[in-house]
């Protein structure tokens, strides 16, 4: 049985007790620790790496909504918030919150929630088997056989790992035609579907290829051999996709685009 390490987030004595005895007869469940106010609540992911954190929205000092921003999305562990206040739902399912428990709840209540929580971080394992396997690919050669002493190898990821319907499957670079920055999440955009990847736009521009794949726009990263058309007037500027999707286009990156496609 694999065991989920939870941190509980809570001002309040009695609630923290509350989530502590529902979770204390789990026999899956290791309570990693508590903290009583965001900076604690950030100081704490950091440190213990749970699985799984309860938190609550309205903190002395830092509310629930602003630790999320604090810990970096490689270390973001699955998030239920625990409020009286229903205002901030929207925003919580924003952040990628797993679910929203509006005090008081009951058990029943309490328990379908943790059972999502332990569907969703058995996806996250798989998703990090994936990503293994990538490597293992990298290292041998896209074929699985040895790569020959000497051959030169790309730094660049060729593969990405996607979870989608219980299964985990290897997505090639080159398939992709636009990537979408999604919070703690990217999209990648393919032949008119979209797979979410729980990885960060920042670290994906640095795996891919940077002369197959570039950021445009602090929301997007194209696929070079996708581009059709460039547009600009005055300050505005956008990128035109070969399936018709426009694209914002900063004046910073016009120029560099510009280069890249002409040497293709």
């Amino acid at each position: 049985m694999s065991v989920l390490r939870v941190l509980i987030v809570d001002d309040e004595p009695l609630a923290r007790e509350g989530i502590r005895l529902l979770l204390e007869a789990e026999p899956d469940i290791e309570i990693a620790g508590e903290a009583t106010d965001g900076a604690e609540a950030v100081a704490a992911i950091e440190r213990l790496r749970p699985d799984l954190v309860f938190l609550d929205v309205q903190m002395p000092g830092m509310t629930g909504l602003e630790v999320l921003s604090r810990v970096e999305v490689e270390r973001m562990p699955e998030v239920v918030f625990c409020t009286a206040y229903d205002q901030y739902a929207l925003q919580a399912f924003e952040h990628h919150a797993l679910d929203y428990l509006l005090k008081p709840f009951d058990d029943e209540r309490f328990h379908g929630t943790l059972e999502r929580a332990r569907s969703r971080i058995r996806d996250r394992g798989a998703d990090n088997l994936g990503r293994k396997m990538l490597a293992m690919l990298a290292e041998f050669g896209a074929a699985g056989a040895a790569v020959a002493p000497g051959a030169p190898q790309s730094p660049f990821a060729d593969r990405l790992a996607v979870k989608t319907g219980g299964r985990t499957y290897f997505l090639r670079a080159d398939e992709i035609d636009w990537i979408e920055a999604a919070d703690y999440y990217v999209k990648l955009h393919v032949d008119g579907k979209e797979h979410l990847l729980r990885e960060s736009m920042n670290k994906l521009e640095k795996e891919l290829d940077p002369q197959r794949f570039l950021r445009v726009h602090r929301s997007s990263i194209v696929n070079l051999d996708r581009v059709k058309e460039l547009h600009g007037r005055g300050n505005e500027h956008a990128v035109v996709l070969q399936d018709g999707t426009r694209l914002k286009l900063s004046r910073s990156r016009r120029e560099k685009l510009n280069a890249l496609l002409h040497r293709r």
